[in-house]
């Protein structure tokens, strides 16, 4: 079996790598912190332009009909760059869920113009409390009860709650959204908002490892700078023992991550344990890259002028995203204790080996 990443799966991850180093550096956060605004338009445009909004719908509905492993290089990108606008739940969550579940002329519409990156879909789904980017989506896929109804935005009664990333805006709904707009029953459509779980937390996986690989390369950058006795304090081994700790931490779960990635379409027993172990692997990466970037600043790592509270911050904010470590451990503990182990099923079907 070949894990490799492809040359087209590579240049397009360049691609957005490119974009967002041009486009959303510690300097643009800043700038969209002072103004208020939800969104950067000009990056926000450039990311339509680039088509990525139906990179995993399939072709036939209008989509580039992309793999989790295609994406999962693009949700990284994301995380690294700190990226405040929806790119990886719109186009990795919201848009593969509608284009599954749609089946009527209203749906199909706002689909088609969600791909057009006319507009963006915000999902309430049952995994998380809380809807992110409510306010600037068109429109909102929302699980209540035991119906999914598709809203408008604008008829939906939104709550704004705090959250610790000052660019995570999340939002409850007030009342049953638009109970004349339900598209479908929760009980036909399991496997499709089974499938939006693991989507969700293997690209926050790959975000929270770009998070990660960004915080030590902002403390390795520092160390290199800040001297101590004449000397960098990147030259003492106290400071690289621990951004070396941290680099490990990362390079352990990126297969992981990787793996979880090549085996999402199989939606069993083992692909789902694989995505929660990804999951739990990037967040202690990153929560322990970000613990390190702080502390390597030293004092001065407290305030809100180092770069990397933007990414100890969103850190913090996705670790219960799409599941907490409970629910991921619990996941894992199912592949573990009822189904068989040995090096023969580690990549295992549960169509062929359960």
């Amino acid at each position: 079996m070949d894990f490799r990443f492809t040359d087209e799966q590579q240049m397009m991850a360049e691609a957005v790598r490119g974009l967002l180093a041009d486009l959303c550096q510690p300097a643009d956060l800043r700038r969209l912190m002072a103004s208020g605004e939800a969104r950067d338009g000009k990056r926000w445009a450039a990311i339509v332009e680039m088509g990525l909004a139906g990179a995993l719908v399939a072709e036939e509905k209008g989509g580039l009909g992309l793999g989790a492993a295609d994406f999962v290089l693009i949700a990284e990108a994301c995380g690294y760059a700190g990226l405040p606008e929806p790119l990886v739940e719109n186009a990795g969550v919201a848009l593969p869920l509608l284009a599954a579940v749609a089946a009527d002329p209203r749906a199909d519409a706002i689909l088609e113009r969600a791909l057009a990156g006319e507009m963006t879909i915000a999902l309430k789904h049952p995994a998380n409390p809380f809807v992110a980017d409510a306010d600037t989506a068109g429109a909102i896929l929302a699980v209540r009860g035991e119906e999914l109804y598709l809203c408008d935005a604008a008829d939906v009664a939104l709550e704004r709650q705090e959250s610790v990333d000052p660019f995570r805006r999340l939002f409850s709904i007030a009342d049953r959204p638009c109970p004349t707009s339900a598209i479908a029953d929760v009980s036909r459509i399991g496997f499709h908002l089974d499938s939006a779980l693991d989507r969700g937390a293997l690209f926050t996986a790959a975000q929270l490892l770009g998070i990660a690989q960004r915080a030590v390369d902002l403390a390795v950058a520092y160390a290199k700078e800040r001297t101590q006795f004449g000397k960098p304090i990147g030259s003492y081994q106290a400071v690289k023992h621990l951004l070396s700790t941290a680099q490990v931490k990362i390079e352990f779960a990126r297969p992981v991550m990787h793996a979880a990635a090549a085996q999402l379409a199989q939606a069993d027993v083992f692909s789902r344990a694989r995505v929660s172990q990804a999951r739990l692997a990037a967040a202690e990466a990153a929560d322990l890259a970000c613990r390190t970037a702080i502390q390597v600043h030293g004092a001065m790592g407290y305030s809100w002028e180092v770069d990397v509270h933007f990414f100890l911050k969103r850190a913090l904010a996705l670790a219960s995203w799409w599941g907490d470590a409970r629910f991921h451990r619990e996941r894992v503990a199912v592949r573990v204790f009822t189904r068989p182990l040995g090096a023969e099923h580690t990549f295992a079907k549960e169509a062929e080996n359960a």
